[in-house]
């Protein structure tokens, strides 16, 4: 785009068709519903078709990335970035599961492979999770990330004092739809109870200290469903994806 970010629509699953926020004409497609071995565990051949799919694509750019089962595809696109970068993730779960095979990214333990794994990362802001899973996350991880749980959200305030101080360096934000209310956006997994103001107020906040160089924004609800379901459930995360999009394009110019 000649202004802000380029948008970059990966479809995994056809929802995006039931969603008229991706029919603008400066929003780039990308068709990834003939690959196999990418469903929520990603393979070494999917992996591999994949970063051959996406390689012509930024990392520095607004990504929609399909439901939560492909997000581990926040791993890939900042293992693309080659400078210091802190990684701010909105989810209702904290996504450092260990994977049940070894030599596989999954959607609920990409954020313990971009800990270990990426040279570049400086720190891990958590927003949003529940305080029961993040209890379960093991005690050697959490120590390694900031978690800003659901429980103090409606003291987002705090933000610039808990985790501002922390970040000294570019950011990269990962919002998973399932952090917001149910009303609000319709999710293949358990939603948290964050309004979309709530989230809303919390990225100006961040975009307000910090340098944010890259976003992606996952959680629909896959295109499964019969017809007049999948119809409902699409226009309620339609209205969500328009409404961050609007707004983080607009922090982008401002």
């Amino acid at each position: 785009m000649k202004n802000g970010m380029d948008i970059i629509v990966v479809d995994f699953s056809g929802v995006y068709d039931f969603e008229s926020f991706a029919s603008g004409r400066e929003i780039v497609h990308v068709d990834c519903r003939g690959l196999n071995g990418v469903d929520c565990y990603c393979d070494a051949d999917g992996r591999n078709a994949l970063r051959k799919t996406l390689a012509p694509y930024p990392a520095k750019a607004l990504h929609f990335i399909d439901s939560g089962d492909y997000h581990y595809l926040t791993e890939y696109w900042v293992s693309r970035l080659q400078e210091p970068f802190s990684l701010i993730v909105l989810d209702h779960h904290p996504d450092m599961q260990r994977p049940q095979w070894e030599g596989m990214v999954s959607c609920g333990g990409w954020v313990t492979d971009v800990l270990e794994n990426n040279p570049y990362v400086k720190n891990i802001i958590i927003v949003g999770a529940s305080d029961k899973l993040i209890h379960e996350v093991p005690t050697h991880l959490r120590e390694k990330v900031m978690f800003y749980s659901q429980a103090e959200i409606d003291h987002h305030q705090a933000w610039p004092s808990k985790a501002g101080k922390l970040i000294h360096e570019p950011v990269y934000i990962s919002i998973d739809k399932d952090v917001l209310r149910k009303q609000d956006a319709v999710t293949d997994w358990t939603n948290g109870d964050m309004t979309l103001l709530q989230l809303q107020a919390v990225l100006r906040i961040i975009y307000a200290h910090e340098e944010v160089i890259g976003v992606d924004i996952t959680g629909e609800c896959s295109a499964t469903l019969d017809y007049l379901s999948e119809v409902r459930s699409a226009s309620v995360n339609n209205k969500a994806n328009e409404e961050l999009m609007q707004m983080i394009l607009s922090e982008t110019t401002d």
